[in-house]
């Protein structure tokens, strides 16, 4: 697989996102700049200027047809794919964390940090999708401040009104964002700081990853552990493939101890493993520096990595990746 190497960013990446159809890779790094890419060749389309600060997180929407984004500088923006304008902001008292669109597009949940004695704070704002996108409410629909550890990612899960977050203390949890009430939670999921989650195609699961060196599959009714991926390096993202049973973590050393070990042993390779059978089958390197994040496409053709290196890479999968048998001679029926 040779990769198309993606080089828009200055500084390490923070989070990489597919569009619906795939056809379009946005990428969001420390260097205030989101960038929109065609993820059949690499080529860059446009970026997304205005922020003034570490751009921490985006999503778009189904249709693609708004981009939302958090970060560092304390706001909230929504931007117009198509256009590159920036149609709206909302500002806060501290940066924001993660954002992730709900499935009918209506609304949008993002994290606010705890800083400077404000709390952490969890908002899910109305998108009014009337007109050119301007007309927004500035205050959320909803808001509360989740008690105890603070949490890290959030996103919708299948059921209207409830959202699943990791914390850092390691537990993941849903929440009713109408009273703001914890309905349910696992304390131990993880035994380290919730890096990562990225929900399967009809959510009944999702995938977290983690800085106790280990992914897990979590009922997302439930939140049992359904699976375990334990690994020697501390992992920054974790995603699914849609198609096939694999699941692709990414991860590293942190960039201040990366000097002392040799590239291999920093492990900033791409892992392969076994959805079903928690059994590693392939690793793809490339980055010289810890993966932050790992988004596949939604047609499982393809998958890109985003390291502290400040590249994307997008790898288009070999033949041989479709025509290995994952449940050995066992025919899976699509």
């Amino acid at each position: 697989m040779r990769p198309i190497l993606l080089q828009g960013h200055e500084r390490s990446l923070t989070q990489i996102k597919f569009n619906n159809e795939g056809d379009l890779l946005f990428s969001c790094s420390k260097d205030h700049i989101i960038n929109v890419w065609f993820s059949h060749n690499g080529e860059r389309l446009g970026t997304y200027d205005g922020h003034n600060g570490t751009v921490w997180t985006i999503d778009v929407d189904s249709q693609s047809k708004y981009l939302i984004s958090g970060s560092a500088d304390n706001t909230l923006r929504l931007w117009s794919v198509s256009t590159g304008k920036c149609l709206f902001t909302w500002e806060f008292p501290t940066a924001v964390k993660r954002v992730h669109f709900s499935d009918d597009d209506e609304q949008v949940v993002c994290i606010t940090e705890q800083r400077m004695g404000h709390q952490g704070a969890i908002r899910v704002f109305k998108i009014n999708r009337d007109g050119d996108g301007t007309n927004q409410s500035p205050d959320p629909l909803h808001m509360f401040h989740p008690i105890g550890s603070k949490a890290t990612v959030c996103a919708f899960s299948y059921t209207p009104n409830i959202i699943i977050t990791g914390h850092e203390s390691g537990k993941v949890a849903l929440f009713d964002v109408s009273t703001g009430n914890e309905i349910l939670n696992n304390e131990r999921a993880h035994m380290d700081v919730v890096t990562d989650m990225q929900l399967s195609v009809d959510a009944s699961y999702f995938i977290t990853s983690s800085k106790d060196k280990t992914a897990r599959l979590h009922d997302t009714k439930t939140l049992k552990v359904l699976k375990t991926f334990p690994t020697e390096t501390p992992l920054n993202s974790a995603a699914l493939s849609p198609t096939r049973p694999y699941v692709l973590l990414g991860g590293g050393q942190e960039a201040m101890q990366v000097t002392t070990t040799s590239l291999r042993q920093g492990k900033f390779e791409t892992r392969f493993w076994h959805k079903v059978f928690e059994e590693e089958v392939g690793r793809v390197k490339g980055h010289f520096g810890p993966i932050n994040t790992i988004a596949v496409h939604p047609a499982g053709t393809c998958y890109a990595s985003g390291g502290e290196d400040g590249f994307v890479r997008v790898h288009h999968f070999d033949d041989t990746y479709y025509r290995a048998k994952p449940y050995g001679d066992l025919e899976i029926d699509d």
